[in-house]
């Protein structure tokens, strides 16, 4: 399809590159790090090969995230918002971008990300799960109630917010032990950004500021197949839930998923189906997966014209004022 527009496009800036050393697959990190540092000439040609025509760029993970100290964490993430406003710039009609934002303080995060949509014109957010604070060891999510002035101005700002995965600490998830095969893309991610994500609309954040929108990846990290059995559950026993709609309500309120890394029909369809084509947007993960593969599936996959259209494009020119 010609015109696309793909909207979880990872880059890196030199400090966060070896983060995402351990998604290389085989012997493919002299490839990748590569294509995370190029902002133009590879993935231009890539882009152009398979129709895509705007990239929304986004800092590659865990980024900002897995940096403790909070002043590093502001420092680091101005210098990948700049470089990338300087990349935008250079290719207007191409690119757009995410901001990064040094989450573990939520004033610092506040101030940069309105420095990102009102100066750098930056469509929104994209950060890379929990943050880590003071020290490795010590996480923090987003539901806690330091965050709600920064949920404020995320809604003020009309600034969607891609909440991305990470690993869980090893330490805080022994269940991983002896399989590291599990970790990452292939399970642990999905499990830690749903479960994020859920936390989110049980804490009222959702009642509280309810035109903030949040975007999830790979087809909402398997929350559209599970949502009807948490609520189900949840009406038997809320146990003090603040939260005064059911999750179904919020991920079709609140929520639009991609399809980044997930290019399989039958999930398409159960997403489109719990959330509406309207709220589903095309992603690749580029450069973690292969354009190739999610052209080829999109264009291939069994939907009317009418959908494709509104979920390879018009969606994402509405939600981002594109």
């Amino acid at each position: 399809m010609a015109g696309t527009i793909a909207i979880e496009e990872h880059f890196a800036i030199p400090s966060t590159l070896r983060m995402s050393r351990q998604y290389a697959i085989d012997d493919s990190w002299m490839d990748l790090q590569k294509r995370l540092l190029d902002l133009h000439d590879v993935r231009l040609s890539e882009m152009d090969r398979h129709g895509i025509e705007i990239a929304i760029l986004s800092l590659n993970a865990p980024g900002i995230q897995e940096i403790p100290d909070p002043a590093e964490a502001a420092r680091t993430a101005r210098r990948a918002n700049d470089r990338l406003a300087e990349a935008v710039l250079a290719q207007p009609d191409r690119f757009a971008g995410f901001a990064a934002l040094p989450m573990q303080d939520p004033e610092a995060a506040t101030a940069e990300l309105t420095r990102c949509v009102r100066q750098l014109g930056f469509k929104g957010a994209l950060v890379n799960g929990f943050s880590q604070v003071g020290s490795l060891d010590r996480v923090v999510y987003y539901d806690d109630p330091a965050y709600l002035p920064f949920w404020a101005a995320v809604e003020e700002l009309a600034a969607p917010f891609y909440l991305h995965p990470r690993d869980p600490l090893p330490a805080r998830e022994p269940i991983y032990d002896g399989h590291p095969w599990l970790l990452g893309p292939v399970w642990a991610f999905g499990v830690e950004t749903a479960t994020h994500a859920l936390r989110l609309m049980a804490s009222g954040l959702l009642d509280r500021h309810p035109r903030l929108t949040i975007i999830l990846g790979h087809l909402g990290e398997g929350l559209p197949y599970n949502i009807w059995r948490v609520d189900h559950r949840l009406r038997k026993s809320s146990r003090g839930i603040p939260a005064r709609r059911t999750m179904r309500e919020y991920l079709r309120s609140n929520f639009y998923l991609t399809t980044s890394g997930n290019f399989h029909t039958p999930a398409l369809v159960d997403a489109m189906t719990e959330i509406g084509p309207d709220r589903v947007l095309f992603s690749v993960d580029y450069p973690f997966e292969d354009t190739v593969d999610a052209a080829k599936w999109f264009n291939e996959a069994n939907l009317s014209e009418t959908d494709r259209e509104k979920i390879g494009r018009l969606n994402a020119i509405a939600l981002l004022n594109l």
